[in-house]
């Protein structure tokens, strides 16, 4: 039970920087916006870190965390690309079932995970779930659209999906520094594929390139890294208590985490098939956490 309350926690985390990220790449470059945002969450690990001492942080745990982190340059790069683009709709979803979907998928065939039947029956209904509640019910986008906010979304739920298998790899004795070294590469990853996604065509939101930060956008991004390097915190404490394949489920439902902030805090009202998301999620979460 300790691990999918970890696990769950995680996801409370991820929800928030999901939320926060998601308006700011609208608002500002999103690119400066990803790069502050892992700038962040490198200080609050490397902040815990040096408070938590790990006993025995060898070299390939800390090259798991550094996997782990391009995998999250990756995902959290092509994911504010598709949201400045306003494809909320197409890539939020894709890349949220992707998400888990490999990582289940990776967790069955290669690490010999093997979940009982009440996890299964979780797990097959989180990912539907998933669909559902990142839907936001305002229709597609322009098919050409579309298809570029779906390779987004693709690509996106790839990266998640290797932030989460490969730091799961990582040794007990490690302590929170794979996370930290995940920071880094994943400040290194956007910093080298960045130039290329810019170039790519499409409309986008946001400040126009090279204008920079603005000093309230650049701290609130850093905030919000902040708060996912600690979803991935919790999480790599989830792994250590439960098998990877339940605790990536658990950790993945976040995208609920925004719908709920948006009723809540913006009056926002649910779509009926958000609504049948968010029951089925919270069905996929008894059934796991009781599994």
């Amino acid at each position: 039970m300790t691990g999918a309350l970890l696990a769950l926690a995680s996801a409370a985390c991820y929800g928030v920087a999901d939320f926060t990220g998601g308006l700011l790449s609208r608002r500002a470059d999103f690119v400066l916006v990803a790069l502050a945002g892992q700038a962040g969450g490198l200080a609050f690990t490397v902040v815990a870190a040096a408070l938590l001492p790990a006993p025995a942080p060898a070299g390939g745990d800390l090259a798991w965390g550094a996997l782990s982190g391009a995998g999250t340059g990756l995902g959290m790069l092509f994911l504010y690309r598709g949201l400045s683009r306003g494809a909320m709709s197409v890539v939020v979803p894709v890349s949220a079932v992707g998400g888990v979907a490999l990582p289940v998928l990776a967790g069955v065939v290669l690490l010999g995970d093997r979940p009982d039947p009440l996890s299964w029956l979780g797990i097959t209904t989180a990912v539907p779930a998933l669909w559902l509640v990142s839907r936001n019910g305002t229709g597609g986008t322009a098919s050409h659209a579309a298809r570029g906010a779906s390779l987004d979304g693709l690509v996106a739920g790839a990266g998640i999906a290797l932030q989460y298998v490969a730091l799961a790899q990582a040794g007990e004795g490690s302590g929170v520094w794979p996370v930290a070294a995940g920071r880094v590469a994943a400040l290194a990853v956007i910093a080298v594929i960045a130039p290329a996604v810019l170039r790519s065509p499409g409309p986008r939101r946001g400040s126009p390139r090279g204008s920079g930060l603005p000093r309230p956008h650049a701290a609130g991004a850093a905030a919000t890294g902040l708060v996912a390097a600690l979803a991935l915190v919790l999480y790599l404490s989830a792994v250590r208590e439960q098998i990877v394949t339940v605790a990536v489920v658990l950790s993945s439902l976040y995208p609920v985490i925004p719908v709920l902030l948006g009723l809540t805090l913006l009056h926002e009202r649910p779509a009926p098939l958000q609504t049948v998301g968010l029951l089925a999620a919270a069905v996929a979460v008894v059934l796991l956490t009781a599994g």
